[in-house]
């Protein structure tokens, strides 16, 4: 016996019987629920159908006991598609083709109804008719794009709380939902304790959870509410090709400068005036396309004066150089130029203070100054004098309209000289980077865990734009401005450029020229540079002007200055100078 139950046991475990779930409901009940739900879930692909069984149902009743009625029902079918054709009442129909389909469908309908009301649904080829009308009408209504997103959107709506709760947002619910060209945006309530945040983190698997493409989702934060935000979901990307830039949108350095459109067509539009911008990118991601939007528009105002500093030889900027007062292609001449910028913005400091005024308002008899450097990192390490000039500038500058407007391919602290100038940036252009750090390098520290995702930006001129009004992750793209429409726009307002005022011109020419540091001819380097430190002028000589004149690597002298410094022989007159 022990043996047998053994064995029923091990055949039991072998033979597993299936469960069977019996339901308390009666079986007809289940099959019509399921029936219920299916042409619910299908509601709007069986909106045809629906249309010509409450046509028939209509129809039979108006026949009954009705039928003398049917020149009433044509006299509202003739108002009802006249008005579907001019207003697309009530669905709010906008484009033409929409409003067409809606007025034969009303007037079809409304003369079918007619029709039937006076001979009765079953006449022939009433039936017929209406069969072919219902397959005719209902191809256009299935292949409509816009329906079927809306049918999409409508079940994600549906899906949202158990999508919600795999993706580790549980208690967030959708709002409301909108369907526009490029795809959908929903308006979304987090549950209390989360924030914006929260959603970014999991945008990829938001993403994996609507089944879209990588990068088709956005977050936006609703500025009046901090726990709700709005999620935008492109079926298509809407910067897939370049957009041609319209030409300059400024007359005035007060006008906003258009740099391109974001992804909802809205322009992205910046104000320059007393203001520094920075633009930074990797290679090949736009830099020079964003310079020569801005460059084109500043060219059109007349209260701009365009000065530029390109140490490739000028490759940049050399195509606006009939727009350019100054234009520097060397180290030498870029820390004269920005020399010079610091004696105007001293000129106009004094000048404003014994007239009472805070600012400098720009006009074309007094025009504002621009400087436009390309590649800021290439100057940092070719005129190191210079960055201190450029750290004045934009310490100083903006209240005197004297602007900087830098572009680099990443803004290091070495390369922005510690951050001092980088941290004076009210206006900043992020287009696509390498590494993820970089997008807080460009814009600001925790700028990439709030959602400013430059490094999945995938094409040329593609950005983030950080300044007044522009606090959201919004992806922008950059008009292209070809080379023959630089050409045209440099040849059309380079008559039309403003020159500088008296009192700017004067401070050029008044200033006092730097002192040229000694050159020694001694064959000793030791010698060298004790006699370099006993001619020095009284702020002292550089680190790098120090192995300039001695040919020796920076740590000898850094060794030599200390070992001079304790000697006694040499001291430090500021940060990096040195003189004996």
């Amino acid at each position: 016996m022990r043996a047998y139950g053994r064995r029923h046991r091990r055949w039991s475990r072998r033979n597993p019987q299936p469960l069977l779930l019996v339901p308390d409901e009666p079986l007809t009940l289940v099959v019509l629920a399921a029936i219920g739900r299916t042409l619910f879930r299908y509601r709007s692909e069986l909106a045809p159908v629906f249309l010509a069984l409450v046509l028939i149902v209509t129809g039979s009743v108006l026949h009954h006991t009705r039928p003398d009625a049917w020149p009433l029902v044509a006299v509202v079918t003739v108002l009802a598609g006249t008005v579907v054709a001019v207003r697309g009442w009530p669905w709010g129909l906008t484009r033409t083709a929409e409003r067409a389909y809606a007025a034969i469908t009303t007037a079809f309908s409304g003369g079918w109804l007619t029709t039937v009301t006076a001979l009765g649904p079953t006449r022939s080829p009433l039936p017929t008719i209406l069969f072919l009308a219902v397959i005719a009408l209902g191809v256009p209504w299935w292949a409509h794009r816009r329906r079927r997103a809306r049918v999409r959107v409508d079940r994600v709506i549906n899906a949202w709380p158990n999508l919600a709760e795999m993706i580790g947002l549980a208690g967030s619910r959708i709002m409301s939902a909108v369907v526009d060209t490029w795809g959908w945006r929903a308006r979304i309530k987090l549950r209390p304790g989360q924030s914006v945040t929260d959603l970014v983190a999991r945008v990829p698997a938001i993403e994996s959870a609507l089944g879209t493409r990588p990068g088709a989702v956005r977050i936006e934060q609703d500025p009046a509410h901090a726990g709700r935000c709005t999620m935008r979901v492109l079926a298509m990307d809407p910067h897939a090709g370049a957009i041609p830039w319209p030409g300059p949108t400024a007359r005035t350095l007060a006008d906003p400068i258009e740099l391109g459109v974001f992804e909802d067509a809205t322009p992205v539009q910046v104000a320059m005036l007393r203001r520094h911008a920075l633009i930074g990118g990797t290679t090949d991601s736009g830099k020079s396309g964003v310079l020569n939007v801005i460059l084109g528009n500043l060219a059109a105002c007349t209260d701009v004066v365009l000065w530029g500093i390109d140490l490739k030889g000028g490759m940049e900027l050399r195509p606006w150089a009939s727009c350019l007062a100054r234009l520097a292609t060397t180290p030498d001449e870029a820390t004269d130029l920005l020399a010079d910028a610091v004696a105007i913005l001293d000129a106009r400091a004094h000048a404003s203070s014994h007239d009472n005024t805070r600012v400098w308002e720009p006009t074309p008899k007094a025009p504002a100054l621009v400087i436009v450097i390309d590649e800021y990192a290439e100057l940092a390490d070719t005129a190191p004098d210079a960055v201190g000039h450029a750290e004045s500038v934009a310490r100083r500058g903006r209240a005197v309209a004297v602007d900087l407007l830098a572009a680099t391919q990443r803004p290091t602290q070495k390369a922005m000289g510690g951050g001092a100038l980088r941290s004076q940036m009210s206006i900043r252009v992020c287009l696509r980077v390498r590494e993820r750090r970089d997008v807080d390098l460009i814009l600001d520290k925790g700028m990439l865990a709030d959602g400013w995702h430059a490094y999945t930006l995938d094409a040329p001129g593609k950005f983030y734009v950080l300044a007044d009004g522009h606090n959201q992750p919004r992806r922008a793209r950059a008009y292209l401005v070809t080379d023959d429409l630089v050409h045209q726009t440099a040849a059309r307002y380079a008559d039309q450029r403003p020159d500088l005022d008296p009192l700017s011109r004067a401070a050029i020419d008044n200033q006092l020229k730097p002192i040229e540091p000694p050159r020694p001819t001694a064959d000793d380097p030791e010698q060298t540079l004790l006699t370099a430190l006993d001619q020095a002028p009284a702020d002292g000589l550089t680190v790098p002007e120090l192995i300039d004149l001695t040919g020796m690597r920076r740590t000898w002298i850094y060794d030599r200055l200390q070992a001079h410094a304790t000697a006694g022989r040499a001291r430090q007159v500021t940060r990096g100078r040195w003189r004996a």
